[in-house]
């Protein structure tokens, strides 16, 4: 029961990678772009991690997996809003079909 929970955690982990790399070639402008490599890659890493726990258990290998999981999932984040608040600083433009720029408003 464990293998099979295991393969389906790890498995929705890919599905979500992948769907975040798709999201990095399709999507128009760099801020929705960093969106989807942010939300899709750290829900895709956090979900392999944690199949790597149930696969392995409270051993090494699951414990390592245990304490990437919240160090990845805050630094991802820090890091994306970082790299947005740069780039939005530097005076990277929204694409054209981009309806509101709420960053803008919330600066004034």
């Amino acid at each position: 029961m464990n293998d099979m929970a295991a393969i389906i955690l790890i498995s929705v982990g890919v599905l979500f990678n992948i769907f975040g790399s798709i999201g990095l070639i399709r999507l128009p402008d760099m801020y929705n772009r960093l969106q989807a490599a942010t939300k899709c890659v750290t829900l895709g890493c956090c979900s392999i991690l944690l199949g790597v726990l149930v696969h392995y258990g409270f051993g090494s290998a699951g414990f390592r997996a245990l304490v990437a999981i919240p160090i990845l999932f805050f630094t991802a984040t820090v890091a994306a809003h970082a790299l947005v608040r740069g780039a939005y600083h530097f005076g990277t433009k929204l694409d054209e079909k981009s309806v509101k720029d709420d960053y803008r408003e919330a600066v004034k």
